[in-house]
């Protein structure tokens, strides 16, 4: 792609005037007190961002940043330092500041000696990137986005459109003598619709998508007509929907975003760190039934393109596809470097940070349940009264009990096997590994998202990916408005 440095080691190496040598006494500095580990996370970043309200692109934005972390493990502790100044100099200074913060005085290391680059996957080859094409374009696509829209329905008053793309170069060098390097594209294009009727109110609407791809990639198929579709058949259904109902019963989930439920749910719950400490409902329970034998759950961090995917982690790790839970058994955790080598387990490339100031931590990448046998249409007609959820807003979990509420955006009544009036308000209430326990049928139509998602833990937003197929479970708390 323009633009796009062809090997991105020696593009902050000549950014930055340094050198291997100069690496090697930054990183013999960390670990001058003998610490057990230290890394440096050079990252370089080029974003720009545009919105639309009131059929006026009225917001434009662009930055860049560029800055290093410098971490010192020691034991379970860690020492975090970074600057946004990339000299030696500065570089030397982090690194006293992480060493001190993680301060272990063990068995002498062997002197730091930097490798050759590491292997890595090539997930995101693009010729070029939104990033290449020119702002008047992009802002006449969310021109056409918002007059594809009110042509729609003259219900429709108002359509919110954004469209953010950024450029991500990264290099971690470790003290073990690994050197790891990317260039990572990323963009997201947003519609929200408000659709308003006199005597039923007003109601929102929203979908999207995006992922590591090109600017092209939201043309083909005609997406973003899709999209804007997609936003304003959910504003429109909602004008017309009944309040729902309260009460436990059976829920089927649909394919796709749905899965967020299961991101949520538990796969916060399979991060490392929560196991390690044992505040996870799955602390411990490695080889026992989680979930109902018709569940098998993974996270991929090597599926091209697709928005939670990496060539590397954010630790220099390669990503790579783990099972977690596979025909109901907890196989295994996502790791990161430091949590795999407390736990006695391997690194399965989880080790994620949203930027140079922050300290990296297992996190999820694209997390999904693999399909099962049965039809979507014979999952529905199953159920004799339940709910058919196709998609959710927003969402809380508590990790140390695996309790979740989740508002569904898009819900229908399922009745008598027939999907039938469309409902709002409804929320669903319960216990991550208890829900999945209550999987009863999963069907043949595995979806991931469109290319939206984006995960909160500790103060940092990663890009994730979800996915599901069709699935029923036999019994969720749904929060309404009547019994």
């Amino acid at each position: 792609m323009a633009n796009e440095p062809a090997q991105p080691e020696k593009f902050f190496l000549n950014r930055f005037g340094m050198t291997e040598g100069s690496l090697e006494r930054v990183l013999g500095n960390a670990l001058e007190r003998k610490a057990d580990y230290a890394d440096l996370y050079f990252e370089y970043r080029n974003a720009e961002a545009l919105a639309l309200e009131e059929s006026m692109v009225n917001h434009t934005s662009k930055s860049i940043s560029q800055g290093v972390g410098v971490r010192v493990c020691a034991d379970d502790r860690t020492g975090y330092a970074y600057t946004d100044e990339v000299t030696v100099d500065r570089l030397q200074i982090a690194a006293e500041a992480a060493r001190a913060i993680a301060d272990e005085r063990g068995a002498a290391l062997a002197p730091v000696r930097v490798g050759a680059p590491l292997p890595r996957h090539r997930l995101y080859e693009l010729d070029s990137t939104p990033l290449d094409i020119p702002l008047e374009e992009r802002a006449r696509l969310l021109t056409q986005i918002d007059e594809t829209a009110r042509a729609l329905d003259p219900r429709i008053r108002n359509v919110m459109a954004s469209f953010a793309a950024e450029q991500r170069v990264i290099m971690i060098v470790t003290s073990d003598g690994r050197i790891a390097a990317d260039v990572q594209p990323l963009c997201r294009l947003s519609v929200t619709v408000i659709a308003e009727e006199a005597g039923k109110g007003r109601q929102v609407g929203s979908f999207g998508g995006g992922g590591r791809v090109e600017w092209k990639y939201l043309f083909e198929q005609d997406r973003w007509r899709d999209y804007v579709h997609k936003a304003a058949s959910q504003a429109l259904i909602n004008l017309d929907a009944v309040d729902a109902p309260a009460g436990e019963m059976v829920v089927v989930l649909g394919p796709g975003w749905p899965g967020i439920l299961l991101h949520e749910a538990i796969g916060h719950g399979l991060e490392g760190d929560f196991n390690r400490k044992g505040v996870s409902a799955f602390a411990n329970r490695i080889g026992q039934q989680v979930a109902s034998p018709l569940c098998t759950v993974v996270d991929d961090g090597t599926l091209p393109n697709r928005r939670g995917s990496l060539n590397v982690d954010d630790e220099g790790t390669p990503t790579s596809r783990t099972t977690l839970i596979e025909k109901g058994i907890l196989c295994g955790y996502l790791q990161d470097r430091l949590n795999a080598r407390l736990m006695g387990m391997a690194p399965t490339g989880n080790g994620r940070r949203e930027s140079f100031a922050h300290a990296p931590m297992p996190r999820m990448t694209n997390t999904f349940m693999l399909p099962g046998e049965a039809t979507p249409d014979d999952i529905i007609r199953s159920v004799d009264r339940g709910l058919y959820a196709v998609s959710f807003g927003g969402g809380q979990v508590d990790i140390t009990n695996g309790k979740f509420v989740f508002s569904a955006s898009e819900a229908y009544l399922i009745e008598g096997g027939r999907i039938t009036r469309p409902v709002k308000g409804a929320t669903l209430i319960g216990n991550g590994p208890d829900v999945l326990t209550r999987v009863s049928m999963v069907g043949n139509d595995l979806a991931l998202d469109s290319g939206i998602g984006t995960c909160g833990k500790d103060g940092q937003s990663v890009p994730v990916g979800v996915g599901l197929p069709t699935i029923r479970i036999d019994g969720i708390t749904v929060g309404g408005t009547h019994a």
